[in-house]
């Protein structure tokens, strides 16, 4: 695969995973206080993560079955990114180094196993698109890909 192709898989990968799964800051998160935790936790950002992208997508009737898998997908990932990251927190404390590296390292293998398993229910979803909504989901994911290039930008919520 050339480097721009496999660039662009990456940046999509991560576009899909937003919000709820982001990585960069991970060995170092801290807990939100409990009144902003509640407002943003990861279930309220996934649920309206898959709303913005379902209106944004166009999601017929009859794509309502793999809409209903992928968006399954993003669900589960998010509740074990969630207890993953509960998990390290409540360990943090005690770790050192070398466990908090190999702590670091778990979570992101879990974020690339629930990558994939977005990746292959997206693909199936993707699949059941007519060809003009297919061009639809393309620019989706473009404009959600540039947004998250920028330097220094936060990314959007769609």
């Amino acid at each position: 695969m050339k480097r721009s192709s496999m660039s662009r898989a990456v940046a999509i990968m991560a576009v899909l995973a937003a919000p709820a799964f982001a990585l960069p800051s991970l060995a170092f998160a801290q807990a939100a206080p409990a009144s902003a935790a509640a407002a943003e936790s990861p279930a309220h950002n996934v649920e309206a993560h898959i709303l913005a992208l379902h209106n944004q997508l166009k999601i017929t009737p009859a794509e309502e079955p793999q809409w209903s898998t992928f968006a399954q997908v993003m669900r589960n990932n998010a509740t074990q990114m969630e207890q993953a990251f509960q998990a390290r927190g409540a360990n943090l404390d005690s770790m050192n180094a070398v466990a908090d590296m190999q702590s670091y390292a778990k979570l992101a293998q879990l974020q690339s196993d629930n990558m994939q398993h977005l990746a292959v229910s997206f693909e199936t979803l993707y699949n059941s698109f007519p060809t003009e909504q297919q061009k639809l989901a393309d620019g989706v994911f473009r404009q959600r890909i540039a947004s998250h290039s920028k330097p220094g930008m936060k990314s959007a919520q769609p």
